[in-house]
């Protein structure tokens, strides 16, 4: 039997994208876009496309707060809110590693919602996509 107090929704905990690690999810932050940029997504070269296969849209952004900043990847629809200077609210976002460095990414059990501007000034100088990471095997 559920309480009342279990049947309330848990309130979301807001991190800072200094405390983002490699292979975590479940992330809520407030950024700033910095800056977005499409990435071209090549051709499939299989069969035809039909109308219910639209190309995938897909920019690398790179948004922040005043501990850091990250690159994250906007696909489909979450391009559009992408502007440059704008505040959004990545909830439920999960980090993907590209080629040995963070991304930040937010799937379809997560919401990217625009927000009231920020009062913060983006840290640049920490560049968490710039630290490349290696993946080392422990032996037992």
């Amino acid at each position: 039997m559920a309480t009342a107090a279990a049947a309330e929704k848990r309130k979301p905990v807001f991190i800072k994208v200094e405390e983002l690690k490699p292979g975590t999810n479940g992330h809520n932050l407030t950024v700033k876009i910095l800056d977005s940029k499409p990435v071209p997504v090549p051709k499939p070269r299989h069969a035809p496309m039909s109308l219910s296969q639209r190309p995938a849209r897909i920019n690398e952004c790179l948004v922040g707060d005043e501990t850091g900043c990250i690159v994250f990847t906007a696909r489909n629809e979450q391009v559009e809110m992408m502007n440059p200077g704008a505040t959004i609210i990545l909830r439920n976002a999960k980090i993907d590693m590209f080629k040995g460095s963070m991304r930040l990414a937010v799937d379809k059990w997560g919401r990217v919602e625009v927000a009231e501007p920020a009062s913060f000034a983006v840290k640049e100088t920490n560049n968490l996509s710039l630290v490349e990471y290696e993946l080392v095997t422990v032996q037992a």
